[in-house]
């Protein structure tokens, strides 16, 4: 994509704000998450709730629920980072699923099921699930088969979000004719994340008790990401210094605060606003298409959707223009 530079002397002012890397500690908690290997056994709501309270904090709450007998990348939010989570709600999913046959087909048929499960397919969430039962589609956009181990098949599946693996297995059973069991679940990626980058509780639990009882943070620190991370891949626009608190306390963006803009984008396109450091200042929608907006020199463009920035972080200016 194409962007639109709109003012290449824009300079950012070095006494507010920060790059999202040189956050503080308190910073990060504030606006950040934490990449949990979630274990088998607790809920994903029991973990966020444990975090929270090691942590110390009013706000924790996490991005995907994981079954209790399932593991792996489970991302925890804090304070303002817990208004995206419907945004990263939407990642693609990669899982290895262990799936037990009563009865274990040939490979040929095997083969075949799994090809027929694969592609935009019929997801209904199980009974068990807390999501209101109806009927829905979701991609898999790959399903594979790894290894067969007597009547266990392991399995790894390439999905859109919210897409249930349990139901996928009694759909694979209905069609061999033959009972399967979901008998392992663990999600290896949530979006642009892996299990390389996850921590796990007692590791949380470690880095809090440095923290707390010894003064040192670097290991929690390393372990709380700023916000900007979980943004990474969004469109985005960028501002100047003079227009971040404007935003931040919820006015409209203003032509002359804009410096950077994808091209191609149409009115009412949500799109991120960042500070010319990298900050997350919030969402905005689009009061006008990108190429259109290029050519205006004035004027209200966009009007915030959410906002992530604190008010503090830099000084009202827009009483005296952008």
């Amino acid at each position: 994509m194409t962007v639109h530079v709109l003012d290449e002397n824009a300079q950012t002012d070095e006494a507010f704000g920060c790059a999202p890397d040189d956050r503080s500690l308190e910073q990060r908690l504030a606006s950040g998450f934490i990449l949990l290997d979630k274990p088998a056994g607790p809920t994903s709501h029991q973990l966020a709730a444990w975090a929270r309270d090691l942590l110390g904090l009013e706000r924790l709450g996490h991005g995907g629920t994981l079954d209790p007998f399932a593991t792996g990348v489970l991302p925890l939010m804090t304070g303002r980072c817990m208004k995206i989570t419907n945004k990263i709600l939407k990642h693609k999913k990669t899982y290895i699923a262990v799936l037990r046959f009563k009865s274990m087909p040939d490979e040929a048929t095997l083969a075949a099921t799994i090809a027929s499960l694969t592609g935009r397919i019929y997801n209904v969430p199980p009974e068990v699930s807390a999501v209101k039962v109806q009927v829905r589609t979701r991609t898999i956009h790959d399903f594979e088969l790894l290894d067969v181990d007597g009547n266990d098949a392991i399995t790894r599946i390439v999905c859109d979000a919210g897409t249930y693996i349990r139901t996928m297995a009694r759909d694979m059973g209905l069609l061999l004719n033959t009972p399967v069991e979901l008998k392992e679940l663990r999600r290896e990626t949530s979006g642009m994340f892996t299990l390389d980058h996850c921590v796990t509780m007692d590791q949380l639990a470690d880095a809090v008790w440095l923290w707390k009882e010894c003064g040192d943070e670097e290991a929690l620190k390393a372990m709380v990401h700023p916000i900007e991370k979980l943004l990474a891949k969004a469109p985005r626009c960028q501002i100047k210094d003079s227009a971040v608190a404007a935003v931040a306390y919820g006015a409209p963006l203003l032509r002359p605060g804009l410096v950077t803009l994808p091209s191609g984008l149409k009115k009412g396109k949500e799109l991120l606003v960042t500070s010319l450091k990298g900050e997350a200042v919030g969402y905005v929608k689009l009061k006008a298409d990108a190429d259109e907006i290029a050519t205006m020199s004035d004027g209200e463009i966009a009007r915030p959707s959410m906002v992530l920035m604190d008010t503090e972080v830099y000084p009202r200016r827009w009483s005296s223009g952008a």
